[in-house]
This record gives C-alpha cells, structure tokens and sequence, in this order.
C-alpha cells in the first residue's frame, strides 16, 4: 500500500472514471430506447382505451421506478402488448371509470409487491415453454386483429377479439380511403424499414413521422383529436359494493401477468449479459411502478422485451439506461404533447399489426410439426384459449395440461424401468433366500428418483398382474426411492391388502426412514422389512 492507501498501479480516480464510462454508455443507450419506446407506447396507449398519453405517462412513471428499484438492471420496462390487451378488457369492463380502472392498477402493483416479498418470482421458470410460446403467439394475434378495422378507418363496436374481427368484413366494404392509405403507408414502413437504417432511426418513429404528415395532407382519416397534456392529474381509487369483485380479480390478473411477462424479460437480459436477476426485487420495483401508475392515470406495464434488447445493444450495462429512457419521454410529453392529436389512428394501427406480429412466435410454430405432437396440440389449445377466451385462463389451463402429461410420461417411464430380477446389492445370507425363492418371487424395483401419483395409479394394476404369473411374495424394492406421496402410499397400502387375501406375503426393500414413516401412517399391519 502507498501512503495515500491506494493499492499500486490503482489510481484514486479509477472508479470516478469506471463511473464516467458508464455514464457515457448507459445514457445515450436510453436515449435509442426512449425513441423507441415513442410510437410504441402512444399506440399502446390508444389501444388500451385510456388514450395515448395514459401510454406515455405509463412508460415514464413504470420505466422509471421500476429501473431505480427493480432486479434486472439493463432491462425498460412501460407498456407491453400483453398488459395491453388485458388492461384494455379491464379499463372495458369497468365502462372506462377511471377511478375504478386505476384502483385494480394500484392494487395490482401492491400484489407484485407482495409477491416479490414473498420469493414467488421463482416459480415462473416453471411454466413450461409451449405455454409460454401458446399465450404470447395468442396475445400477437389479439393485438394485430384489434387494427385492422381501424387501418381501414373503422371502429370496432365492442372491446374483445370477437367484435374486431366482426367488424372487419364491413370495414373493407367501406373503407376510409385516407386512412387507409396512411395505414398502408404506416404497415408498409415498419415492415420495409431496413435493418441497417434501423440503428440512427426505429422504422416505427419513421412510420409514426411519415404517417402523421401524409395524414396531414390526406383530410378523413380520423386523428387521435384532443388529449390531454401536461402533467397528469392524481386519481384517486374508489371501490364500489357491486364492482369490488370485478376489481379484485382485475387487479390478480394484471399482477399475475406482469410478473410472467416481466421475469420472463428478466432471462432475456440474463442471457444478453451473462448476469443473474434478483426476481424478489424484480417484482417489487416493477409493483411500485404499477402502483403509483394506478395514482397517475397510466397504463400499467412491465418489462418490454424489445426495448430491453434494444438497451442491451446499445451498450447499456446498468439501471441508469432505463431512467434515462424515462426521462427523455418526459421531455417528449412536456415539449411535443400539442404535436400528438394530429396523429391518426391509422398509423398507430399499423404500428400494432406489426407489434402484434412480432410478438407472435414464428420460430416454434415453423419447427414445432418436428417435435412432440403434444406440445404443439398443447400450444395452440393456449394460443385458442387467449384469444377467445382470456389469458389467465388459457396459461392455467396450459400449465395444468402440462403438469398432466408429465405426470404421465414420468409414471410411465417409473412403470416401464420396474425389473423382474433384484439388483445384486444383497449380503449373502439375504441373496440365499432370495435363490430360494426364485420362480415364487415377483420382484418390482423403481427407477432412480421419487415414485410419483401418476405411476402409483398404475402400480397396483402391474403388481396384479405379475402376481397371476405365480408366486408367493412380492418384493417392492425402494432403494432408489428417496420419497413418495400419499397417493403412492395409498397404491401400496391396496397391493398389501390385495396379497392378504390371496394369501401373499409382500416385502419392501431399501426403504429409507422418510418412506417408511409415510408408508406407517397409512399401514394398519407393518409388513415385512
């Protein structure tokens, strides 16, 4: 150590310029991601019902906090297409009460408070992945169906996937032709934009850009109109006896999905970075960004998987990026906030469709024929369930589904691996018994790991017919077995009982102590050891 106490060859400025190069890296990568996030978090917001300032003010204020305090420190967070489409039923359901609407937001980011606090984070790695591809391809295809009324002019009559595409055919029937040129013109350049143009200028700002001035030069397309500007008034929550139910169950759902949606942006950035995430305070950074987006009149949202990527790429490394994002939208919404009413619904349609499509996982579906049919059959009951039915619903049944035919796979596989013969682990003494018992023995050993319900269902239907091949005991070998439920304590309570009547003896071999103090509470007799 030198006298100054700074180690040799350290200088004492190092980590004022370690910090000065993050600085220099993370800023101007949030900006790239705030001009991103423009087009898109206008268009969200329109779609939701809230209008496009809700959108904004939803990305600044979740943005924001959720970067301050989150667990994921290169990942954006605002309004994404899944929050979207269900807060846009929500803010439907509620016949657009603000107070009501923004009470389930407010509550929804204290239940991802909650959950954060309580660990569950970790249990969304566990959803399996045909799920995940079924309700994301689902809530891809909900996002693009909503527009394409309204990129021919037209408003859908009623919220839901079922009323956009009912009115689609009258729709083409008679189109707005200025706004369906703008919505063209829009589609066309968010899906034209070259890659390489892509790094100076998002093909969706340039599609919001040029649509706005040919809109301008086009009069019928209908505009987004009068918003309000400024900063955002306070809403206060209010709940009411005979729609508490209804704000409660919004309130679990978007909580619900904001945790999926976000943690699972969370392993996209692991993977970027080659870092770890702390989902515990993942979850409670993003649910104090809902919560106060509940009291600012904002949309909800959670982590943008694209923005996030977009971060990553342009050189951010910590959460400095992600409140800089947040900053630069401020800045829009003070300066440009006049500019957004002469924008036209149209473009912003155009934008979704291609939003919609991107969402929409076009790798799995063109490879899934090749793999297990099951998984495909699996994803698009999901992908069904999202679109005409509802997300909490499609993901539960799916994972359910899932659990389901695991379960089986697993039992079969335990079934399968049962041996006729025991392993040669026995001292001598026991292996001459064993000898002498050949041809009257029927001997059952488990595959490694714990003897599951699903196999246990089947277990006393093997043991039954092994046993009408002869024979006068039985052994169930556990060794392998370091535990077992109480449904496959129940199998083996049925195989005791079926030997005692037909006059058999039953052996359990190498069961350790947690298997045999679940198989006792179920005995009435101990049976041989």
């Amino acid at each position: 150590m030198t006298q100054s106490g700074v180690p040799p060859g350290h200088s004492a400025d190092q980590p004022r310029r370690r910090h000065s190069s993050r600085l220099r890296a993370d800023v101007p990568a949030g900006v790239t991601t705030g001009v991103v996030a423009l087009p898109l978090t206008l268009a969200f917001g329109e779609s939701s019902g809230a209008g496009p300032m809700a959108g904004l003010w939803g990305a600044i204020v979740v943005g924001f906090l959720a970067a301050l305090l989150g667990g994921t420190p290169t990942q954006v967070s605002g309004p994404t297409g899944p929050m979207v489409v269900v807060f846009a039923g929500v803010f439907a359901a509620l016949n657009g009460d603000p107070a009501q609407v923004f009470a389930a937001v407010l509550l929804g980011g204290v239940l991802q408070i909650v959950m954060g606090l309580a660990g569950l984070g970790q249990y969304i790695k566990l959803v399996p992945y045909p799920v995940v591809s079924g309700f994301m391809s689902g809530i891809g295809a909900v996002i693009s169906s909503l527009q394409v009324a309204r990129l021919f002019g037209h408003e859908p009559s009623g919220g839901g996937t079922v009323p956009a595409l009912a009115a689609v055919p009258s729709a083409i029937a008679n189109p707005a032709w200025s706004a369906l040129a703008v919505g063209v013109l829009a589609l066309a350049t968010v899906f034209l934009w070259p890659r390489r143009w892509a790094k100076v200028i998002p093909g969706s700002l340039a599609a919001l850009v040029v649509g706005t001035l040919v809109g301008g030069l086009l009069p019928g397309a209908p505009l987004l109109g009068d918003i309000p500007t400024g900063l955002p008034a306070l809403v206060v929550p209010r709940l009411s006896a005979d729609t508490i139910l209804v704000v409660l169950e919004a309130a679990a759902i978007l909580a619900a999905l904001g945790a999926v949606d976000t943690l699972l942006t969370s392993l996209v950035a692991d993977n970027l970075t080659a870092t770890r995430h702390d989902s515990r305070r993942e979850l409670i950074g993003q649910g104090v960004g809902n919560a106060m987006a509940g009291l600012f009149g904002a949309v909800p949202g959670t982590g943008a998987t694209m923005r996030t990527v977009v971060n990553i790429r342009a050189g951010a490394t910590t959460r400095i990026s992600g409140m800089t994002h947040s900053l630069l939208l401020l800045a829009v919404v003070l300066a440009l906030a006049p500019l957004a009413p002469r924008i036209p619904h149209a473009v912003l349609a155009g934008i979704l469709v291609k939003v919609g499509y991107d969402i929409i996982d076009w790798t799995y579906i063109r490879r899934a024929h090749r793999g297990p049919r099951w998984d495909l059959l699996l994803m698009a009951v999901v992908l069904g369930l999202t679109v005409f039915a509802d997300l909490i619903t499609a993901v539960a049944v799916g994972v359910v589904l899932a659990a389901l035919a695991f379960v089986k796979q697993l039992a079969d596989v335990q079934i399968a691996a049962r041996q006729a013969e025991p392993e040669d682990v026995f001292t001598p003494e026991e292996a001459r018994q064993i000898v002498a018992l050949r041809g009257q023995l029927a001997w059952f050993t488990f595959s490694d790991g714990p003897l599951s319900f699903g196999a246990a269902a089947d277990l006393g239907h093997h043991v039954r017919e092994r046993a009408r091949e002869g024979g006068s005991t039985i052994a169930l070998d556990f060794t392998t077995v370091p535990f077992l439920d109480v449904s496959a304590a129940m199998a083996v309570r049925t195989i005791l009982s079926d030997a005692e009547a037909a006059g058999r003896r039953v052996w359990l071999v190498g069961a350790n102590a947690d298997v045999t103090s679940v198989l006792s509470t179920l005995q009435d007799r101990q049976p041989h050891r």
